[in-house]
């Protein structure tokens, strides 16, 4: 069986994290006609349809900022950012296919398969008046958004042990699914996430010692009292 609590440990200058954004990265590929340019009635190009895809995701993406709001983020508002765009061959050639990747980044409360559905109904129309394919799809199941309650037992005793306020950050962790399997969860740990994923990467021996200082604190709490 699980415990009652669980700390991901990712670095947050150890100071106590409650909520954090989910991670979706998704995929839309458009298969078109190609045909020559010189005659627009010979294909039917995807890259076109490809622009108009991106603008109901722009306006999904402008929707979703006005009704989604949490001034504890960084960035209080859900972004989406559209990565990298693949398509065509030639300047004379009706474009066949085309590809986006593109991120989403939803808050606590906003279900991603909901978000998916929207995005889809939004495609479909795209795709009769192209007259082309779409095909639309995850490229890895999402992180969802995780948020645990303030008064949470776990997050009052980790306030009360480092002295902060717990916080929100916009990257993400595997803290959802650990909460899914009933343990009260939050994010703390040594470092800083500003230097994560570099070659420079690193943390401070300094911070080693308080923090198995924290751990020995957490373990005595929910272990050892009474």
């Amino acid at each position: 069986p699980l415990g009652r609590a669980a700390v991901i440990g990712e670095p947050t200058g150890l100071k106590p994290i409650r909520m954090h954004k989910g991670i979706m990265m998704e995929r839309i590929d458009i298969l078109g006609q190609s045909g020559h340019s010189s005659d627009p009635r010979l294909g039917h190009s995807a890259l076109e349809a490809m622009h108009d895809a991106i603008g109901e995701l722009r306006g999904l993406r402008l929707l979703w900022q006005r009704e989604f709001s949490n001034p504890q983020f960084s960035v209080p508002q859900p972004t989406m950012n559209f990565g990298c765009i693949h398509g065509g061959d030639n300047p004379n050639r009706i474009c066949g296919q085309c590809s986006l990747e593109f991120d989403l980044r939803p808050l606590p409360g906003m279900d991603p398969n909901l978000l998916r559905a929207e995005i889809l109904r939004k495609l479909n129309p795209v795709a009769e008046r192209h007259k082309v394919k779409i095909d639309y799809k995850p490229l890895f199941p999402e992180v969802p958004p995780f948020e645990q309650s303030e008064d949470a037992e776990l997050v009052r005793i980790a306030e009360k042990l480092t002295g902060h306020r717990a916080e929100a950050v916009a990257f993400g962790t595997e803290a959802p699914y650990l909460q899914r399997l009933g343990c009260e969860t939050i994010v703390l740990g040594p470092g800083d996430i500003a230097c994560a994923h570099q070659p420079g990467e690193y943390l401070e021996m300094s911070r080693l010692q308080p923090t198995v200082h924290l751990i020995r604190q957490l373990i005595e709490h929910y272990c050892l009292k009474d």
